[in-house]
């Protein structure tokens, strides 16, 4: 059995790695505002938890893939332990083609591909006008070689958006070739409109879905594939038994049931998502945003993450294309702290 060496299997970097700022800088881990990983701050309030969901095996006939579809407005999902398990798995689903990968994006899918042996290529859209390579527009045909196409909408990190149309054409198209498109939602929640969720059921298409972000349950480790129903079958296969905990279970289906507090926190984020955008802006930091996170390209990526954290705000930076990510301020004080922090590192 052949396996891949150490050093073949790439370290992709992620935000979330507080505890790197907090050895670098020497600050205290509550004098942090970390903002580094673009996760709702004001996450689902935790419900109390049977203590069966301790005792027992978690059952994985319940009705949480059930729930989960009729949240995304699916036809059927398949429970996986965060999208991160279902990345791996991808290359184990799919004949062997061409992945197109968007040029700064989220970094995990381009490993998995390349160490199954697909060969990948790299290709940029309109929140990128003077990189080089493929580009793709709303509207526009697909390269004839590529099988695959991995998109995040939004994209993390531009929070460039592809419109549905454009994504149902794409889908057919590659379906047409035997391939697939493959739309990563993790940050959707808050514009379920632009899901392609609703459509995944027919050929050409897998999505994958997470609670970690709009939630801010990033800890349970849950997310959902929605795909054709032979994929599915062989996604529930791969998985195997037992994969997400019964406490996340019974969390997690709470939080996809309360539709008051999807409506209210839809409305939250985009209030507050607003108010980083005008807080980068009023210092000089032209930013796109999500309703989670805020985009800002910027050649002084590393100074400017080196001068903010130094004042305790601690940002996701890009180094392929240098930029930074801001997520949200938890509170009122994580705010004073930020604007502080631009002041400072800005003025």
């Amino acid at each position: 059995m052949n396996r891949p060496s150490l050093a073949a299997i790439a370290h992709v970097p992620h935000g979330g790695n507080l505890n790197e700022a907090i050895r670098r800088y020497g600050i205290a881990r509550e004098h942090w505002c970390d903002l580094s990983t673009g996760i709702n701050p004001h996450g689902y309030p935790i419900p109390a938890i049977d203590a069966d969901a301790w005792l027992r095996l978690p059952e994985d006939d319940d009705d949480l893939e059930a729930v989960a579809a009729h949240y995304y407005g699916a036809r059927r999902t398949v429970a996986v332990a965060g999208t991160q398990a279902a990345i791996r798995m991808l290359p184990q689903w799919l004949e062997p083609g061409a992945v197109a990968i968007h040029a700064l994006t989220y970094g995990e899918y381009a490993p998995a591909f390349e160490q199954a042996g697909f060969p990948v290529e790299r290709f940029v859209d309109a929140s990128l006008p003077d990189e080089s390579g493929p580009r793709l527009q709303d509207g526009e045909s697909l390269p004839d070689h590529w099988r695959y196409l991995v998109v995040v909408n939004p994209n993390n990190p531009t929070a460039h958006r592809f419109e549905l149309a454009t994504l149902r054409r794409w889908q057919r198209e590659l379906s047409a070739r035997g391939g697939a498109l493959i739309v990563d939602e993790a940050f959707g929640d808050a514009t379920p409109d632009e899901s392609l969720a609703p459509y995944a059921h027919e050929p050409g298409a897998i999505v994958l879905r997470s609670v970690g972000k709009f939630f801010g349950l990033a800890g349970a480790r849950v997310g959902f594939v929605i795909a054709p129903p032979g994929m599915l079958d062989l996604a529930a296969r791969l998985r195997g038994p037992w994969t997400i905990a019964g406490p996340a279970r019974a969390v997690v289906r709470s939080a996809l049931l309360d539709t008051p507090w999807h409506a209210a926190t839809r409305t939250l984020l985009a209030q507050e998502s607003e108010r980083l955008e005008q807080l980068l802006a009023s210092n000089g930091l032209c930013a796109s945003r999500t309703p989670l996170f805020a985009w800002a390209r910027t050649a002084e990526a590393q100074a400017l993450q080196e001068r903010l954290a130094k004042t305790g705000v601690w940002v996701r930076r890009f180094d392929r294309i240098p930029c930074l990510r801001f997520g949200l301020p938890a509170s009122e004080s994580g705010w004073k702290t930020l604007s502080d922090g631009l002041r400072a590192a800005l003025g």
